[in-house]
């Protein structure tokens, strides 16, 4: 038979699909990591607090709980478990929280647990404690477990309970208690009338509500009906009014519109909770309709009636109301023209009498406030003369209607609007009416017609209506084929009256070429436009007649008229003129009268033989001109006018006579690139005997050009014949006289000739040719034949030159040790310098002035630079030293420490002199050297002596890093270091000089007839550390001060660390003994270092036993007291005690030696050692009994609270508990206002002695909170005398 399937396993809470299941393993589990390690945190936080931390238990059970819940519930496989094994992780966890937190405690051992009582004192000094009484069951008591969840205050265990005695006061309550009125809105609506309540929490509100309408007697005017609302429905009620409120002001604040004016009453109404007394509250009775309300009765939380306060009564009566008349204002009437300034309005008022209104007039924005009182009727209702309450039971509440007239001026334009502000009934019940928003809604939208609260009216100004840039002597211009623009403007008006209809005449004028007749036009202007331009095609007369609006008529100012006057065409008479020259025409001129309005442009096109056509224009500002056309080259030109423009016509056609003609323009010549103004363009000839110059030619070729020629003594011409193009390069010949010694000559263009024979003078400046025959040399200059001079390293040198001819001078030169390329210098002076860096041999290579180039002086064209050498250091020759050529370092002689030790250096340069060295040492970890100093050393000779480093033990290191002299001092030279290949480098090793001390000055403790061996392998007590170079030979001497005897020891070691061990020595006193080092040797045989006194020595105690003896004879003692005793001996000690029979050690570094009791019973001193537990003694007669705590209790150690009436009186219990007689103090402080709260200001204090009885009671008919606050019996006293000083201060 098979066996049945297994039922499936529950899926996973997350899907798989989602995150796979070992995914969710490793995820939960990890966060249950995280938490223990969080958990670790706050653990160690707890442990060093100083303050109560409960609140880490609380929080940890809290998360332990929650983590365990919810795997239960995520149903991970291999994770997911029964409910018992759930319920053990909860139990194990919370078990493992109280532990870690102090919930649970485990006296197990040495634990020493902190009593309130010696806790500041353990703080302050060395003192134990003994082990508190502990029972398996404390651990799982409530009460531990209780400490995580509540702040547990440990200190009152021995005093528990308070009894708290309240006085019940009087209650009251009062209808209204402001007087505030009320009123109702339209139906639907509520009002909540408050009810101030003093001294009590009603549970039960009854009042009678009488209809308006109800008339004491008479049957069918309503009747009176009783309402009464228990504890449950007021609350209901509050909730709800609380609700409401909430609702209408986010209503307010969303929409800014006031819909409930009852509910803001009586929101105002409220007395602000900061106004209420401690024991006053608020409830309200809802009112959903017009009456009056009386208060009937009240009852408190106890059922006992309240005390009802004046008035008892209020009248509730619907709202007033006010609102304009359907037909005050029709939207026929809401528009108004200037002077129509009458305006009647009406208006409906409902409320009970006597009413006031307050309304306001908005005239563009500024608004004026009115106030119309006593709006009743002709023959009123008899009303009481006194308060609120007269009124309510004088006459009966009439809701009346009443039509208020309004007869009105408006003398002001714009918009003007009549708000109705609020209305006030009889009662005092205020309602605004357009809350606010009436005068923004006009001043947005413009006219209000439809709201009931505001009716507004734009008082419109009448338009007036003139032409602009028109008007008698200035006519407006009429182009032939054309209109005119005629402008139209509107002077004054209103947009809302727009558009606005204008009438205008015209009359033809007599002279008018059109047969037009008279007529009216009528024009609209735009929809917002104030403005209107109209065009005409007829000159003549255009007078307005009339304006009109949408809504108003208008005036016609000046000017009224405006003419149109026509404006004829321009024309031209011209006539042609030809110009005749020499051999023919040479061009034409034009000369024109011009009809029309100036300034006039006359359109004219030129053209040469078969080119294209150019066209031209010519401007002239009056009626007559010319213009003048003579080209510069020959040819067959036609000369054509086209076109005329004046200010009214552009472009009028021309019939004009057109001309052609053969030009040849006459001959000229210039000097290219003529000299600027008067002076003369100077040319430069340094060799040959001719000169070439460049002539600019014009006319027609070829040309035959005479020149003449001005020597300084002689004048002559030349004639260039056949020149066939232009510009052409002529060569002149140079005078004799100046080609010989060189100097100045001018030359001159006389005159040209073309190929017709037409010769003309030319009058154009001529040009001076300056002929040189000496050209420039160059030269160093030297004094004495040499030229060369010494500087530094990298400064620059100035090479003298000596320069002919007319400068500036370009000199080239070259470096002549270096490949580099050839350098120029421009100079402007005969006698300058030439500027150079680094050493060698320089050479001018060419040179050339102003005007020629020139030669250089051979044999003094080089110049020799060369530097000053650097100074240089090295040793001397009777310093002795080993050289060692793989890091080129001369190695000193070895020294000891604090020896006196120099070199000496041999300086080469200019003194004085700066050396500038680095020391450096092994690096103390072995990477290398490090740099202990960079000094700097002065001399005056040229041998120094070099003082070396020996106040530390090391090989040092010495490099000379840089060397200043007179030349090149260091202050000016820093960055110019000798190179590492090329520094001076000695080194020189220094040997420390031997010393000893002991590690530590602990002293050493051993027994009588000991061996002076090491006693702890592990410890480092006498211990000697030595420095230098092993092996050492220390001496040691031994004092026994007891027998006064001093032995010496010499030791050989071989290590830098050696321990006290002399197999040879035994203690055979009792008493101090003294061990001094007195000297030490190494393998250096420099002299031992100076020996530290406060470690030379060390002191050895040697003891027989230890005792200990009770500093106070008494043999009672209480829980919590210090017992102190007098220890002898060295220590540390161990003291072996018992308590009720079980046995403790405890040890001791200082003596006295204190220790609290924690527990009551027998306490008994059994033995004591010292010297690490050694020399151990036994104690026979040192017992004590140690007494239990008295404890008191009010109430049982409950928190008691008693209501109490005037008369009354409460009985306070207190339970002692002890071995009487007791003696006990109580005081009684002000109660808390919140139960369960610390009390107050103490009131009293009373101390009762000698009660024989373990209860003892006193009665009281006062408030107040009594408690205990010290017991005593007949051994112990709670709290002792040092817990009362400290929580005093």
């Amino acid at each position: 038979m098979a066996k049945d399937d297994p039922p499936p396993s529950p899926r996973p809470l997350i899907p798989e699909h989602f995150i796979d299941v070992p995914s969710q393993r490793l995820y939960y589990l990890s966060l249950g990591l995280l938490l223990q390690a969080a958990k670790a945190f706050d653990v160690l936080q707890n442990i060093f607090s100083t303050e109560g931390t409960n609140h880490y238990g609380r929080k940890w059970l809290c998360i332990d709980f929650a983590y365990v819940a919810v795997l239960s519930q995520l149903r991970i496989p291999r994770l997911t478990y029964g409910k018992a094994a759930v319920l053990v992780q909860v139990i194990f966890l919370w078990l493992a929280d109280g532990l870690l937190f102090g919930g649970i405690s485990l006296n197990l051992g040495e634990q020493i647990p902190g009593q309130h009582g010696h806790a500041a004192l353990q703080k302050r000094i060395d003192v134990a404690s003994t082990p508190e009484v502990f029972h398996w069951t404390d651990a799982f008591s409530p009460w531990r477990l209780a400490s995580l969840l509540f702040d547990v205050d440990n200190k009152n265990q021995h005093l528990m309970g308070q009894h708290t005695v309240h006085m019940s006061p009087i209650s009251t309550a009062q209808l209204n208690p402001d007087g505030h009125p009320f009123c109702l809105s339209p139906p639907g609506y509520a009002v909540f009338v408050p009810v101030l309540v003093n001294g009590t929490a009603p549970t039960s509100v009854r009042y009678s509500f009488t209809p308006l309408t109800h008339i004491d007697g008479q049957s069918g005017a309503g009747r009176v009906e009783h309402v009464e609302m228990n504890a449950k429905e007021l609350k209901a009620l509050a909730q709800a009014r609380l609700e409401g409120l909430q609702v209408e002001r986010i209503s307010n604040s969303a929409e800014c519109e006031y819909d409930e004016y009852d509910d803001d009453d009586d929101d105002e109404s409220l007395p602000p909770q900061s106004r209420l007394q401690k024991a006053e509250s608020l409830t309200h009775v809802r009112i959903t309709k017009p009456g009056t309300i009386r208060l009937e009765r009240v009852l408190d939380s106890s059922g006992g009636p309240v005390k009802l306060l004046h008035p008892l009564e209020m009248a509730v009566v619907p709202c007033p109301s006010a609102q304009y008349a359907d037909e005050s204002l029709t939207p026929e009437g809401a528009i108004r023209c200037a002077g129509d300034n009458r305006l009647d309005l009406t208006i409906d008022i409902r409320g009970v009498p006597p009413l006031s209104l307050k309304w306001s007039k908005d005239v563009n924005g500024k608004k004026e406030t009115f106030l119309v009182d006593n709006i009743e009727d002709s023959n009123p209702t008899p009303r009481g003369t006194g308060d609120e309450r007269d009124i309510v039971r004088s006459a009966l509440r009439i809701f009346q209607k009443f039509k208020v007239p309004l007869s009105l001026t408006v003398n002001s334009l714009g918009r003007v609007t009549f708000i109705l502000e609020n209305v006030i009934d009889g009662l005092g019940n205020v309602v605004p009416l357009d809350q606010g928003k009436t005068t923004d809604v006009i001043r947005s939208h413009g006219v209000v017609l439809d709201s009931k609260t505001a009716r507004s009216l734009n008082i419109l100004a009448r338009p007036t209506v003139s032409f602009r840039n028109c008007g008698p002597g200035a006519p407006a211009p009429l182009l032939l084929g054309s209109e005119t623009s005629l402008d139209l403007a509107l002077n004054s008006g209103d947009t809302l009256d727009a558009p606005w209809d204008i009438q205008v005449r015209y009359d033809p004028s007599e002279i008018s070429h059109t047969s037009s007749e008279s007529k009216n036009l009528s024009l609209q202007t735009e929809a917002d436009s104030k403005s209107l331009q109209v065009g005409v095609a007829a000159s003549g007369e255009y007078t307005i007649t009339s304006i009109k609006g949408k809504y108003c008529d208008g005036d016609v100012l000046a000017p009224e008229t405006c003419r149109v006057v026509q404006k004829p065409l321009p024309t031209a008479e011209i006539e042609w003129k030809r110009i005749h020259e020499c051999s023919g025409d040479t061009g034409v001129s034009a000369s024109m009268i011009l009809h029309g309005t100036p300034p006039f442009q006359v359109y004219y096109r030129t053209q040469r033989d078969n080119e294209s056509p150019r066209d031209l224009v010519q401007t002239f500002t009056n009626s007559r001109g010319t213009i003048t056309l003579q080209p510069e080259h020959s040819g067959h030109y036609f000369y054509t006018f086209l076109q005329l423009s004046d200010v009214n016509y552009k472009k009028v056609p021309l019939d004009g006579p057109s001309i052609d003609q053969i030009v040849h323009p006459l001959a000229a010549a210039d000097f290219l690139s003529p000299a600027q103004g008067r002076n003369k363009k100077v040319v430069n000839s340094c060799s040959g005997n001719m000169t070439d110059t460049d002539v600019d030619l014009r006319g027609t070729p070829p040309w035959n050009l005479e020149l003449q020629i001005v020597g300084p003594h002689s004048t002559d011409s030349i004639v260039i014949r056949d020149i066939t193009s232009s510009p052409a390069r002529i060569q002149v010949p140079i005078p004799s006289i100046v080609d010989k010694e060189g100097g100045m000559f001018e030359v001159d263009l006389v005159n040209v000739e073309d190929v017709y024979g037409c010769k003309r003078p030319v009058s154009v400046p001529g040009i001076s040719v300056n002929v040189r025959r000496v050209q420039p040399t160059a030269k160093f200059y030297s004094k004495d034949g040499r030229r060369q001079t010494t500087i530094l390293e990298e400064e620059e040198a100035e090479l003298p030159l000596r320069l002919t001819g007319d400068g500036p001078w370009k000199v080239k030169y070259r470096h002549v040790d270096s490949s580099e390329a050839t350098q120029s210098a421009i100079l402007a002076s005969p006698n300058d310098y030439l500027h150079v860096k680094g050493r060698g041999t320089y050479e001018i290579v060419g040179v050339s002035d102003s005007q020629c180039p020139g030669t250089i002086v051979v044999g003094e064209n080089t110049y020799e630079v060369t530097w000053v050498p650097r100074p240089s250091a090295k040793l001397s020759s009777r310093t002795l030293s080993t050289f060692e050529p793989y890091n080129r370092s001369h190695v000193l002689p070895t020294i000891c420490q604090g020896q006196d030790d120099y070199v000496d250096l041999e300086l080469t340069g200019r003194p004085p002199f700066q050396v500038m060295y680095n020391v450096a040492a092994n690096d103390a970890s072995g990477g290398g050297t490090v740099v202990l100093d960079q000094p700097t050393m002065n001399s005056i000779q040229p041998r120094a002596r070099f003082q070396l480093h020996t106040s530390t033990p090391g090989r040092k290191y010495y490099e000379v890093k840089q060397i200043g002299d007179a030349a090149y001092p260091l202050h000016k030279h820093r960055n110019a270091l000798i190179p590492r290949s090329e520094r001076l480098l000695f080194e020189q090793m220094v040997f420390p000089k031997p010393s000893a001390k002991f590690k530590t000055d602990n002293r050493l403790s051993y027994c009588l007839n000991d061996v002076l061996t090491p006693r702890e392998p592990a410890s480092t007590d006498g211990t000697i550390l030595l420095a230098g170079s092993p092996p050492f030979q220390l001496q040691l001497s031994i004092r026994n001060l007891a027998a006064n005897k001093v032995r010496v020891e010499t030791v050989e070691v071989k290590e830098k660390s050696w321990k006290l061990n002399l197999p040879s020595y035994y203690f055979t006193s009792v008493g101090p003994y003294q061990v001094t080092i007195d000297s030490v040797h190494d393998s250096s045989h420099c002299e031992q270092a100076e020996l530290d006194p406060l470690h030379r020595s060390i002191w050895i105690d040697v003891a027989e036993t230890a005792a200990i003896i009770p500093l106070e004879q008494k043999k009672d003692y209480c829980v919590g007291d210090i017992v102190q005793f007098e220890l002898e001996g060295t220590p540390p000690w161990t003291i072996g005690y018992r308590i009720n029979g079980k046995s403790y050690t405890r040890d001791a570094k200082v003596s006295p030696f204190s220790i609290v009791q924690q527990q009551s019973g027998e306490f008994t001193i059994t033995s004591i050692a010292h010297q690490q537990k050694m020399c151990k003694a036994a104690i026979t007669n040192l017992q004590m009994t140690v007494h239990p705590l008295p404890s008191a209790q009010v109430g049982h150690g409950k928190r008691i609270y008693q209501d109490i009436h005037e008369g009354d009186q409460a009985e306070i219990l207190f339970t002692l508990i002890g071995e009487p007689p007791f003696t006990f103090t109580y005081q009684r402080s002000e109660p808390s206002p919140k139960k369960g709260g610390r009390p107050g200001k103490v009131l009293e204090t009373h101390t009762v002695s000698g009660v024989t009885t373990h209860e003892y009671s006193i009665f009281s008919a006062l408030e107040g909170t009594w408690t205990v606050t010290s017991i005593s019996d007949r051994y112990c006293r709670y709290p002792t005398l040092q817990e009362g000083l400290s929580e005093k201060f």
